[in-house]
């Protein structure tokens, strides 16, 4: 079993930026690949970017790309996502995941955390 604690989530402008964190714990070395999901009110939960714990490859969403940047710390199984530019449309929970394979589709992940809330003021 792997626990995910996701944190860094709160109130920001237009304009700023954020980094998120996720902590993975548990059995850490099962881990593959770690995620970023985000769901915005009234939508559906849509991918953000992925990278692999070994190689650090990535997979961004590509509307995104430019503005996000995805990275890992393997020794402490941390994950963390950097959201610059941010925009209202920003605003999402935004979820950490954990799981088998590298990409967009929510299937290859088996696990999740519980969210942080991220609000993007105008």
């Amino acid at each position: 079993q792997v626990h995910l604690a996701e944190s860094g989530g709160g109130l920001m402008q237009t304009g700023g930026s954020l980094r998120l964190s996720c902590a993975a714990s548990g059995r850490t070395s099962d881990i593959y690949a770690m995620a970023w999901f985000r769901q915005a009110p009234g939508k559906e939960r849509e991918f953000v970017a992925a990278i692999s714990m070994v190689g650090g490859s990535t997979y961004y969403r590509e509307f995104l790309k430019g503005r996000v940047t995805i990275s890992r710390d393997s020794a402490e199984s941390t994950v963390y996502l950097d959201l610059n530019n941010l925009k209202p449309e920003d605003t999402a929970v935004y979820y950490c995941a954990e799981g088998d394979g590298l990409g967009p589709a929510a299937h290859l992940y088996r696990h999740w955390g519980q969210g942080t809330q991220v609000t993007v003021s105008s």
